[in-house]
């Protein structure tokens, strides 16, 4: 990206380096998210939504930052989420005082302003804080032009192309390309803060503060269920809420709200997930479909229903938000977050998946049983049966995104797809899905079965894979078959360490060495053992992995076994998924 000024030591934003992922938390109002670090800095956002350019990015070492932080005083970090909400609250204790602060993305959202809700309180003695707002727009390339003060105390002024509006900090002083002030709070007092950033101009007067919070409960009060029924329900409910905040309007739930934070340092392994992947949303519609039936599993099958009538067999595996094409992957010129670089965009949007396909079925299967799906929906379903139809003998790249193979999970999920839909299709159309079934059955009982009778990842590898869980949750590996039973202990035993599970075996050394444990697999693992009636072993599966986070409750992509520390982009959406699905087998 040209142009971009050179990196300053002299930014407030140096004032923030970046933090171990497990100390962050988010706040997302589903069309764009925020993460928070340990001294009250907002360290990412990007604006308006999920895929545009960060206007807070000191998480990838860029420009930008947003932070509420004490002062003159040492002081140590804690905090919370309000329950069922991604309402966050921050709190440090120094060594006279105790103060917090509350903070939260408004919410209903708006597509075109982001709405910063702050609320500084001071808990015990007297605290004193510093504000520093800092944003500057297309991942730093612009800092602050126009500022001016209003009559009413608020500043105002724009950012690149951005326009932007403070209130709350009347006696803010521009200091380096930032608004800086100092508050004293006695024991009792506040001040309530808010930011608005948009794209286009803000309107005369900023919302006030006390309606915008109280809308902003009342929506998460809403959108939230209780699952008090369900095992964990703490986190359950938490995960659910993470996956609302991540769930656009028009239905699109996007991978993670980052880019670029590594898998594994120095790897190259560094994504961008700001994008709806089409598998991991059909994924989560159906966990959400195992606890009931909830707006998301109908958003889900309504952006999925869309995506297969516009693009049929060349449906992507990615998206945006929007439903438009995910952009070219590109780097920044930036440091980005230690181990890892900068990258933004996403290659993997132009592989070709089978198993989305599959996936795509059984999500519109699983809403099915909480009323009769649209004609449209019948339309997608018959969309994505004839592309598999047309494509199940190619190739394809996998859930794993690598080499093309003739991957045994993805023909297991267009098995699994196609005779769930089959239920409820006319009979000619069933009987044609069903054949199709079969002869995907026959193909890969020709090809994919290993000596030991179980199943292998591909016909010439006989590896297994973390992949093969999932089909024993769909039904395709059904429980009284050995090779059930003989993929599920020969997966754990392979791949299995300390009750983390790793994708697959890159190499014959350890498997930390090579990339980190995925959650994902861990909580399939705990779902599949549940499934074969291994209820005690399949509890030690699900609780290890849900105690693989910080203190915010968030789940990454991996987990590093050895140093205990989270690996991948912040919130995984599918793996708050996955804990949901877990939860609900068990508790059944």
């Amino acid at each position: 990206m040209s142009g971009r000024p050179t990196y300053l030591d002299d930014h407030w934003a140096d004032q923030f380096p970046m933090q171990a992922l497990r100390e962050y938390a988010l706040l997302a109002d589903g069309e764009r998210g925020v993460v928070v670090g340990p001294r009250g800095e907002l360290a990412w956002m990007c604006a308006p939504r999920w895929h545009d350019p960060a206007v807070l990015a000191t998480m990838i070492g860029g420009r930008g930052v947003f932070a509420v932080t004490p002062v003159g005083q040492r002081f140590v970090w804690g905090g919370h989420y309000e329950e069922g909400t991604l309402i966050w609250r921050s709190r440090w204790v120094t060594t006279d005082s105790e103060v917090e602060s509350r903070e939260a993305l408004a919410r209903p959202a708006d597509l075109h302003t982001a709405v910063l809700l702050r609320d500084i309180a001071g808990v015990d003695g007297v605290s004193r804080v510093r504000v520093v707002f800092e944003p500057a727009a297309d991942f730093g390339r612009h800092g602050l032009s126009e500022v001016h003060r209003h009559d009413d105390g608020a500043w105002a002024g724009r950012t690149g192309p951005l326009y932007f509006r403070v209130s709350g900090l009347g006696d803010a002083k521009l200091d380096r390309d930032a608004l800086v002030t100092e508050v004293v709070l006695a024991e009792g007092e506040h001040c309530s803060i808010v930011v608005e950033i948009s794209d286009r101009p803000l309107p005369d007067a900023a919302p006030p503060p006390a309606a915008a919070w109280s809308e902003t409960e009342r929506c998460w009060k809403r959108d939230i269920p209780e699952l008090g029924h369900l095992r964990a329900s703490r986190d359950v409910r938490h995960a659910y809420a993470v996956l609302r905040g991540l769930t656009s309007a028009g239905g699109g739930m996007v991978a993670a709200t980052t880019t670029s934070l590594p898998e594994r340092a120095e790897m190259g392994r560094n994504y961008d997930y700001r994008y709806v992947w089409i598998r991991d949303q059909a994924m989560v519609g159906q966990a959400i479909a195992q606890v009931g039936d909830h707006p998301m599993l109908w958003s889900a099958a309504n952006f999925l229903t869309e995506r297969l009538l516009e693009d049929g067999p060349g449906l992507h595996p990615a998206y945006v938000v929007d439903g438009s094409n995910v952009p070219e992957e590109q780097t920044l010129d930036l440091p980005g977050y230690p181990g890892g670089n900068d990258k933004i965009g996403n290659k993997a949007a132009e592989q070709f998946q089978l198993d989305a396909f599959g996936e795509g079925l059984l999500l519109l299967k699983a809403a099915s049983q909480y009323g009769d799906i649209t004609s449209d929906m019948w339309k997608a379903a018959e969309a994505a049966a004839d592309a598999i139809g047309q494509c199940w003998q190619e190739a394809d790249a996998g859930v794993w995104e690598i080499e093309p193979q003739h991957w045994t999970h993805s023909r297991m999920m267009c098995i699994a797809g196609l005779r769930a839909m089959a239920e409820l299709a006319p009979a000619r159309t069933a009987g044609s899905w069903q054949d199709l079934a079969r002869a995907l059955e026959r193909q890969i009982e020709s090809d994919s079965v290993h000596p030991e009778n179980r199943w292998m990842r591909a016909p010439g590898d006989q590896r297994v894979d973390g992949a093969l869980l999932i089909p024993v949750l769909r039904g395709v590996m059904h429980p009284d078959d050995p090779r059930t039973r003989n993929t599920v202990r020969a997966v754990a035993e392979d791949l299995g360490q300390d009750h983390y599970l790793y994708r697959f075996r890159h190499s014959e050394g350890p498997l930390s060495e090579t990339e980190g444990a995925f959650l994902l697999c861990g909580f399939h693992m705990s779902a599949a053992l549940g499934v074969l009636g291994e209820d005690v072993e399949a509890a030690r599966w699900f609780e290890r992995n849900r105690s693989a986070c910080g203190p915010p409750g968030l789940l990454t992509e991996e987990f590093d076994v050895i140093q205990r520390q989270l690996r991948g982009n912040l919130p995984q959406a599918f793996v708050h998924g996955a804990l949901i699905e877990a939860a609900a087998r068990l508790s059944r």
